[in-house]
Parts: structure tokens; C-alpha cells; sequence
């Protein structure tokens, strides 16, 4: 059996203004500057990481926010670094071609100096779903290869890389997005996205059980409605009105609670699903 930790002295108590400082990630879904990637991009590079941020631009030209310059989000997150050690590097992928994860993985891996500390797969596809009635099994396909299973092949990729680190390497981190599916009224008219993040949300602790061994936690969050610029008008402000604040929220809003997870603080938290919704009534 392993040794408890010992009691923290007084000097690890002190918190390190870079508790990211040395450490590595991959961020997927990272290519608008209104989305929740870039801005937990831009928390991890402030705490003191080296990321490579994944985008897929033509994803965002069919959606009718638009796509964004790719080096205007890399330059955002640049401009965030906080250790004069640490980068940024970028890269394409369709998540959606079965080989993209684990060729991704390799790709950040090597951008990153051989390594990869902390995996978080923002990534999603948008539109195109439907209620019960409207649906189709190409539908359920399309949403069930990115959503799902693309993040399962990454989290897999991820655990082969760190399998080859030295036993019990610190810092492994993996964190997903849910949306809020499996509260309340859940998401009755994207049947096919909610479907896949429930399927995320359902095999959070069994992939910290997996990758326990490995040093890796592996936790969910739930961001809530977060304003990435896909609503507008009486249904923006109908949600708005939901909050106890009586506001969206913004990216930053779960890339505090993403960043902090990724840090050595939040070291005992694995095979959660927390919600950070800002306690929205529903």
C-alpha cells in the first residue's frame, strides 16, 4: 500500500504564482476567440504552461457565428504566456476522421518538447441536430464520432503517451466538456449532441479509474450557457434572466475552474462531473 502524503510544510503551503510553470498541455476546439478553448488556453499559458491549440476552421465557417483568424487566437494566447520558457504552437485537425486523435496527440507531443501534461478536448460539433422526430442515424453518426468517440481515442492516445513517462509521472490531467444534459428539462431539441455529452458524463470516473495508475485525474465540467456568441435577442436575454447575477456566462466563467483542476491544488479530485453554472434556476 502507499505511503500517505506527509503534511505540507510551511513553504508548500505558499501558493506559486506559476503553478503550471514547466508543465504542458493540449487544448482542443481552441479556434474562436469567444469560445470557451481559447480562453482556457490563455489561463493555462498565464499559469505558466506550454500549449498547443488544436482548431478546425471549417467546423466554424459553416456555423453562423463565422471562423475566426487563426493567428489572431494564437496570438491572444501568446500575449497571456506567463513563463518566458513556455509556448504556443497550433495545428489542424478533423476530429472526425477516426486516425486524427492519435495522430494529434503525437503532433502536440513533439510541438511540446516530447511531452504532454494536460489533455482538455473542448471540442464539439454544433448544429445540425435535431428533436426525436427529426433525426437520422447519419445525424447520430456525425455527432457520436466527434463528441464521443474522438475524445475516447484521444483520452486513449493520451494514457499510451504518459504510459511511457516514469512510473507515476505528476501532473497528468485530463478534463472533458459536459453541457448540463442530464438536468432538468435536459436538451430535447439536440438530442444527438446531448446524447454523446451524456455518454462523456457517464464514462468521467470510469476513465479515472483507467488512468489512475498513470498518476492522471480525469474530471468533467459542466460550463452552463456560456455566451460564445450564438445567441442573441429575447432568448438571449430570457436566459440571462435564469442567472442569480443576471448574466450569461463568459468563457472565463469555466476556464477558472478547468485551469485550477489542472493544476497540483486540485491533485485529489478525480471522476467528477461539476457543474459551473453560476446557479442558474432552471
Amino acid at each position: 500500500m502507499p505511503e500517505l502524503p506527509q503534511p505540507p510544510t510551511a513553504a508548500e503551503l505558499r501558493r506559486d504564482p506559476l503553478p503550471l510553470r514547466g508543465r504542458t498541455a493540449l487544448v482542443t476546439g481552441a479556434s474562436r476567440r469567444d469560445g470557451i478553448g481559447h480562453a482556457v488556453a490563455r489561463r493555462l499559458a498565464a499559469y505558466g504552461a506550454s500549449v498547443y491549440l488544436h482548431h478546425h476552421v471549417p467546423h466554424d465557417a459553416e456555423m453562423p457565428w463565422g471562423a475566426d483568424r487563426t493567428e489572431d487566437v494564437v496570438a491572444s494566447v501568446r500575449e497571456a504566456l506567463a513563463d518566458p520558457g513556455a509556448r504556443v504552437v497550433h495545428g489542424p485537425a478533423d476530429l472526425a476522421d477516426p486516425d486524427a486523435p492519435a495522430a494529434l496527440i503525437a503532433t502536440a507531443a513533439e510541438a511540446l518538447g516530447g511531452r504532454l501534461d494536460i489533455l482538455v478536448a473542448n471540442h464539439a460539433r454544433s448544429g445540425r441536430d435535431g428533436t426525436l422526430d427529426e433525426i437520422d442515424a447519419a445525424t447520430l453518426d456525425a455527432h457520436w464520432a466527434v463528441d464521443t468517440r474522438s475524445v475516447i481515442l484521444l483520452v486513449q492516445a493520451y494514457a499510451r503517451l504518459r504510459a511511457g513517462l516514469a512510473p507515476r509521472t505528476p501532473g497528468g490531467r485530463v478534463l472533458l466538456m459536459t453541457s448540463g444534459q442530464d438536468i432538468a428539462g435536459g436538451m430535447p431539441g439536440e438530442l444527438a449532441y446531448a446524447l454523446q455529452k451524456g455518454a462523456l458524463a457517464s464514462v468521467t470516473r470510469s476513465l479515472a479509474t483507467a488512468l489512475a495508475d498513470l498518476a492522471v485525474t480525469v474530471n468533467a465540467v459542466n460550463p452552463g450557457p456560456v455566451d460564445t456568441g450564438y445567441m442573441s435577442g429575447e432568448a438571449y436575454e430570457h436566459i440571462a434572466a435564469l442567472f442569480p447575477a443576471g448574466r450569461w456566462g463568459t468563457p472565463d466563467d469555466p476556464a477558472r475552474l478547468l485551469a485550477w483542476l489542472a493544476t497540483d491544488e486540485a491533485c485529489w479530485i478525480t471522476g467528477q462531473v461539476i457543474d459551473s453554472e453560476g446557479g442558474i434556476r432552471r
